[in-house]
């Protein structure tokens, strides 16, 4: 089947010298909760801006349901593209009250009609009761469900959101997160959200793009962003992780001085060749029966678990998870074990 939303070799820039974004392509089936996950400055905003027709991209083209919204040579206005928007400030009109905001995208329906389309979304939403109260009257995430409402109302084929859940406190970011993730799947509502924020981006979307100075390094699911990155800047960004040195052997085995590893690419590992190896936090587990011992140099207390920051003897620093009820202090030496499924590594540029 064809993408709902597909973006070819899209390219723009504001000043006519620095790409904010460059060559990105990307694809978004029917149904699917898409987001592009990146550090601010990255162009994830201006992608959303470029998709909803608020600035031109003259190179590559964007195409919804299998209609060209711009090219080198088309551009199709934002009012006539069919989508929704839901602003990081909710931008909600603070003189009209919530259900006059729900209803301002949608004053050409006849009044009945524009009424019952409000009620509706206020009962989608949750929000029947505030519905003759101001903006100011409620909290911060009863404006956001305004503000989705009155991006749905007008039935968009797609739904575009620009950090939507920064504003709000962590607990209701969470809540409200998932509240609208099962809203959109509820309607078969394809959409993409931008955030910087990568557990907010794994529990709401089915698909994340990481992207990184105006291109797409990877997209997927965030189980394989997190245990299989394609380049080192996903590994970097997704999760927690140290990249440790080995060397390649005529088998596909890379020694290091934690042990050899086996990466899922061994075929392509070469003798000789100097490589850096990805371990998380989970891949180093704690084990009093090891010989191999590592120093507590740093600890931080999650509750369940405590992440312990450790030196080797060689001076290298590893990351564990471990259960919290191995509490151990600071400068002791504790046996730990590599436990690892997907073993990931990078070249590196330098050889033995």
């Amino acid at each position: 089947m064809s993408p709902l939303l597909s973006l070819a070799n899209l390219s723009f820039e504001y000043d006519g010298q620095n790409h904010v974004c460059h060559q990105l392509n990307l694809d978004i089936a029917q149904g699917e909760i898409a987001c592009l996950l990146g550090p601010s400055g990255c162009g994830k905003t201006t992608v959303l801006r470029l998709i909803a027709g608020f600035e031109h991209a003259k190179i590559g083209t964007i195409v919804l349901n299998g209609r060209t919204l711009a090219s080198s040579t088309h551009f199709v206005p934002p009012e006539q593209r069919g989508i929704g928007y839901v602003f990081q400030d909710f931008a909600l009109f603070p003189h009209l009250r919530c259900d006059q905001n729900i209803a301002f995208g949608i004053r050409a329906l006849e009044k009945t009609a524009r009424k019952r389309r409000v009620e509706e979304l206020l009962n989608l939403v949750g929000m029947q009761k505030e519905a003759t109260r101001y903006p100011h009257e409620i909290s911060g995430g009863q404006r956001q469900r305004i503000a989705l409402a009155r991006a749905l109302a007008p039935r968009p084929t797609l739904l575009l959101l620009d950090e939507p859940f920064s504003n709000l406190d962590v607990d209701l970011r969470s809540q409200l997160g998932l509240e609208v993730r099962a809203l959109l799947k509820s309607l078969n509502m394809t959409a993409l959200f931008v955030t910087h924020d990568q557990q907010e981006a794994f529990a709401i979307a089915d698909t994340v793009s990481v992207m990184n100075a105006g291109t797409i390094e990877q997209s997927d699911s965030a189980y394989n962003l997190y245990h299989n990155p394609a380049t080192r800047f996903v590994a970097d960004f997704i999760g927690q992780g140290v990249l440790i040195a080995g060397r390649g052997t005529e088998n596909g085995i890379i020694e290091t001085e934690i042990g050899p590893m086996k990466p899922h690419t061994a075929a392509r590992i070469m003798p000789n060749q100097q490589y850096d190896v990805l371990l998380r936090p989970d891949d180093i587990q704690h084990d009093d029966q090891s010989s191999e011992t590592a120093q507590v140099i740093n600890k931080a207390f999650r509750g369940a678990d405590i992440l312990y920051t450790l030196r080797l003897k060689s001076g290298t620093e590893l990351l564990s998870l471990v259960p919290s009820h191995h509490n151990h202090d600071l400068g002791q030496w504790i046996g730990i074990r590599t436990e690892i499924d997907h073993v990931v590594a990078f070249s590196s540029v330098r050889k033995t």
